[in-house]
């Protein structure tokens, strides 16, 4: 197979039985999804899985995808010296095996042979690619050191993409020594698979990736170690695995993804890598809105989900001109301040960043916000639209917000960015709930406003012309029935959501019910994210295409 030039995806098969195989087809469901490759676990199956007649079976129902064909280390066995001759026999296009069995362990078949490594170069065939494969857990330097002095040649540990964090200083003063038994073993692809506690676990293995002078394969298991699929062929990966019908399997992205959101195929060594910097990220839809547009507009960029535990570490660990911009979400808005260089005056006067692009020049981060204004023009022109519909075209000039009482949940970055831009817009009696009262009191003095206990929230009544707005993530998936008032609506002319996942929030459900106008906080995401392109880019966002695929997307 010529995978020279191509992205070669892959998905784990496990099935208990030939029955469950052959029942749920998984081979077709495989290829429809996207997958190049699916990957057989006989291991996985109830004895006799060692049979001829299964293999014969399973191999039969293949259609149209390659096989890589799995032998766990703990069932290498003599039985099964004879399945992995009758896969050869069979044409098998991938064998994987663990480095510690395919060295070492004996094995007796038709004839007897003192190693796998032997039996496999006696028998294979010329399009059969053997994969030599190293689970590892535990620490990451281990499995760095480890995985450098077997499979790779010397290189720099630092490259212009990224750099070791202090935990690895140690290994980077030393120089990776190539290893004789690599060459020995006469394997095709090596696969590296590791747990990964945190993002910048990643770092090593990108930088082996990028270096090593045989083909490679990086799988980082765990939620933080999404990235290593998507980004794997930006590094040199020689495959990336999916998961098969949508499975939530952490570490994975989903086949559907790789295939139709991502489309890995447009992914170089020269592709920017943008991305949303949050914890949670998984109900992130930036991937869904920028990599299209990105394609739309002919830019050679990807925009990833990247958990992020310690940003200030994230960003000393991935500090490169490839790691461009990024989208910063919960809870790091307010403490990504910190990480950049220079921070645009309206975010500073915030307090909070939701956007930092890596300046070409000098490599500098710069901190924006585009919340702000996203989120008060959004409720600008619905009320704008509404006093149309009643009344004709307004003449005054000045924003609808000035003069309203405005009631904020929420002090976190997104509550900041609204507390300044409707004191921007001259509102007036800002009062502010919390459930952390402090935290509310400091940003109501900041903008000359009251806060008040978030208890009260149902009992408080406003003055006529209130503004709601929720700024907290209470109604966002999975808690999605969740809403931060109830009963006290009707004293609101507007009530916004900044939760935008999902579209309808149970607290503008509720609104709506009651005669409210309601502002969704996709309104906000599209314009924050016309704001962010911009920024990303250097060019306008198309905002009719932008604006469509969330329409249709979330």
């Amino acid at each position: 197979m010529d995978v020279e030039n191509d992205v070669v995806v892959c998905t784990p098969l496990e099935c208990e039985s030939l029955e469950e195989m052959v029942a749920s087809r998984p081979w077709e469901k495989a290829k429809a999804e996207g997958a190049d490759v699916v990957e057989l676990c006989i291991a996985s199956m109830a004895a006799p899985y060692h049979s001829h007649q299964v293999v014969d079976q399973l191999l039969e129902r293949k259609t149209s995808c390659y096989c890589l064909l799995q032998m766990q280390p703990q069932k290498i066995q003599t039985h099964d010296g004879c399945l992995l001759l009758r896969a050869l026999e069979l044409d098998v296009e991938f064998v994987e095996m663990d480095y510690e069995v395919y060295s070492s362990i004996h094995i007796a078949c038709s004839a007897p042979y003192d190693k796998i490594s032997t039996f496999i170069i006696t028998h294979k065939p010329s399009c059969c690619k053997v994969l030599i494969s190293m689970q590892l857990s535990g620490q990451i330097g281990t499995f760095f050191q480890v995985a450098c002095e077997k499979f790779a040649q010397p290189f720099k540990y630092q490259n212009h993409s990224i750099q070791l964090c202090k935990r690895w200083e140690t290994f980077s003063r030393k120089a990776c020594r190539y290893n004789a038994c690599m060459q020995s073993t006469g394997a095709d692809v090596i696969k590296l698979d590791i747990c990964v506690d945190y993002i910048t676990d990643l770092a090593p293995i990108f930088t082996v990736l990028t270096h090593c002078q045989v083909p490679l394969i990086a799988m980082a298991v765990g939620s933080s170690g999404l990235i290593s699929q998507l980004l794997g062929p930006k590094f040199g990966a020689f495959l990336v695995y999916g998961s098969l019908g949508g499975k939530r399997v952490p570490g994975l992205p989903s086949l559907v993804s790789l295939r139709q959101v991502y489309k890995l195929e447009y992914t170089n060594a020269d592709t920017k890598v943008f991305g949303l910097v949050s914890n949670p990220v998984a109900h992130s839809k930036g991937p869904i809105l920028y990599n299209p547009t990105f394609r739309h507009m002919g830019y050679n960029g990807i925009y990833v989900p990247m958990l992020v535990d310690d940003i200030e570490e994230f960003f000393e660990t991935y500090s490169g001109s490839d790691f461009a911009g990024f989208s910063v979400g919960i809870p790091h808005k307010e403490a990504a301040i910190r990480c950049c260089n220079e921070v645009h005056p309206i975010a500073k006067s915030i307090g909070a960043v939701n956007t930092i692009v890596r300046r070409p020049m000098d490599g500098k981060l710069i901190g924006y916000n585009t919340d702000c204004e996203a989120a008060i023009s959004a409720i600008e022109d619905a009320l704008t639209e509404r006093k149309v519909s009643s009344k004709g075209v307004p003449h005054s000039t000045s924003s609808l917000i000035s003069g309203r009482t405005f009631v904020l949940i929420g002090a976190g970055g997104a509550g900041r960015a609204l507390a300044f831009g409707a004191k921007y817009k001259r509102g007036q009696n800002y009062h502010f709930q919390q459930r952390d009262y402090k935290r509310a009191k400091a940003l109501a003095d900041e903008v000359s406003g009251e806060a008040l206990l978030y208890e009260a929230l149902e009992t408080f009544r406003p003055e006529t012309g209130a503004i709601l707005a929720d700024a907290s993530a209470i109604g966002m998936e999975p808690n999605s029935q969740q809403s931060a008032v109830s009963k006290a609506l009707r004293a609101y002319d507007l009530v916004f959501d900044v939760v935008y996942t999902p579209r309808n929030t149970q607290l503008l459900k509720e609104a709506a019910e009651v005669g409210v106008t309601t502002v969704s906080g996709v309104e906000m995401f599209v314009r924050q994210a016309l704001g962010q392109f911009r920024l990303f880019t250097g060019g306008s966002g198309p905002e009719d295409f932008m604006r469509k695929l969330v329409m249709e997307q979330f």
